[in-house]
């Protein structure tokens, strides 16, 4: 597998900066901006990482952690009432933790692979 190839990695990035956007044009309060923010930040950096280097299957398991977190926010940050917000985070979380899962095989397989 070579690097900035993989489609899941991608998903996650695009996932990860809407994520970190949507406070722009939602208000889930303080808290839950920063939330958010944070969270996408996280995904966009570990998508990075992950698409920089294909075998390092511990940004795999980061997206699928950082998805559940994402899918519990709303609840932990009291902001279910935004519609906009919670929604994002909902379908983030989701997406982040199938892509992550799904992209776990293709990194496996990188990892035992030699360096080049």
């Amino acid at each position: 597998m070579r690097k900035w190839m993989r489609w899941q990695d991608y998903v996650a990035l695009v996932a990860g900066v809407l994520m970190a956007l949507t406070p722009l044009w939602s208000d889930p309060g303080t808290n839950g901006m920063w939330a958010m923010v944070v969270l996408g930040g996280l995904l966009a950096v570990t998508s990075l990482w992950s698409l920089y280097d294909p075998g390092a299957m511990t940004s795999e398991y980061s997206h699928a952690v950082l998805g559940v977190l994402m899918f519990i926010t709303p609840w932990v940050f009291g902001y279910t009432d935004t519609t906009v917000a919670a929604f994002t985070s909902w379908i983030v979380g989701v997406v982040a933790v199938a892509v992550g899962l799904a992209a776990l095989p293709e990194s496996r397989k990188a990892h035992r692979q030699p360096a080049h």
